[in-house]
Order: C-alpha cells, then sequence, then structure tokens
C-alpha cells in the first residue's frame, strides 16, 4: 500500500512539474485571472460548469468567490450551474447537452465570464455552454486537458493540463489552476 501511495505522489509531482515547464502555463492563468478581475470590477458575474469531477470544481470556484478564501472580503459574483432541480430538469425537457448553455442563456450578460471546465476538451454540453457565452458577449476561459481539442478553440483563454495516463491527474492540475486564480482575482480586486 505504501508504495501505491508513493508511486501515486510521484506520478502527480511529475505531472505537476511538466505543466510548470510548459511554456505558456503562467500565462494563460495569468490572462484567466485577468479576464475575470476585469469582469468583476465592471460589475459582472462569473458562471462555471463542468461535469462530475469537473463540477465539483465548478462549484467550489464559484462558493471560494461568493464566500471566502484566504480571508475575509466581500462577496464576489459567482454561480456554477449545479441545482439538481434545474439540470434534471433541463435534461429531460431539452437534452442533457443543453443543461449548461440553456443557463448561460437565460443568466449570462455581456460582460460576464463563463468558466467551462471539461479534463477531455470534448465535453458536448460544456461545449454548447461556451458557444452559447460567445452569443452572449461573454467571455469564455476553459480548463482542460491537452491542448488541440475543441473547448480550447471556442475559449478566449485556455489553461490546458498536460496529457495524463488518467483523467484524475488533469483534474488535479485543474484544482491547483483554480486556487491560483481565486487568489489572483482577490489580489487584483484589491483584497
Amino acid at each position: 500500500m505504501k508504495e501505491l501511495i508513493y508511486n501515486d505522489l510521484q506520478e502527480a509531482r511529475k505531472e505537476l512539474e511538466i505543466f510548470l515547464a510548459g511554456p505558456s502555463t503562467a500565462d494563460s492563468i495569468e490572462a484567466a485571472a485577468r479576464i475575470c478581475t476585469e469582469a468583476l470590477a465592471a460589475g459582472c458575474k462569473i458562471i462555471s460548469c463542468g461535469n462530475g469531477g469537473s463540477l465539483c470544481d465548478a462549484t467550489h470556484f464559484a462558493e471560494e468567490l461568493t464566500g471566502r478564501y484566504r480571508g475575509n472580503r466581500r462577496s464576489l459574483p459567482a454561480i456554477a450551474i449545479n441545482d439538481p432541480a434545474y439540470l434534471t430538469c433541463t435534461s429531460n425537457d431539452f437534452s442533457y447537452v443543453e443543461a449548461f448553455s440553456r443557463y448561460v442563456e437565460g443568466v449570462g450578460n455581456k460582460g460576464d465570464v463563463l468558466l467551462a471546465i471539461s479534463t477531455s476538451g470534448t465535453s458536448a454540453n460544456v461545449l454548447k455552454a461556451a458557444g452559447a457565452a460567445r452569443h452572449k458577449g461573454m467571455k469564455v476561459i476553459a480548463l482542460t486537458g491537452p491542448a488541440g481539442n475543441p473547448l480550447e478553440a471556442l475559449a478566449d483563454v485556455a489553461v490546458c493540463a498536460p496529457a495524463a495516463s488518467h483523467s484524475d491527474r488533469i483534474q488535479e492540475i485543474h484544482i491547483k489552476v483554480i486556487h491560483i486564480l481565486i487568489h489572483a482575482i482577490e489580489a487584483g480586486m484589491g483584497f
């Protein structure tokens, strides 16, 4: 068991080192933080979405902004599309592919930001949400897997985790990026 634990930690460290060595890693995270900070400073909001573990990450992002991260400050407007009643209603009445996009159509406004999370970059409902956000005049930030996927192509800024043997390694990169984004947003907002 200890060998398994050691090997998992070593693999996670290796993936993080590969991500850190990427030539655009810091630039893309900085650009994403700038987009979020500018939107919030202008009185706009951030909407986040994803499936499974990515929805948990989207929710974590929104609750850290509306609640608190490292210190007390005013609440920042962020919403994760995670209401089970809404998701099941929309999926039943339309399709699961439209669940996130319908929310963006109804709640998103020009100047808002969509944080779209997909480890594969091919989740149909996340892609449709990104398209709806673009149509509404929103900025799109993507947290995704290896570069060259459809979600990256729809984003104003994409933070792409390196290829990994399993999606959990990509998700581990994503949660690190989310924490850095929140920290940078707070700094950018003067907190």
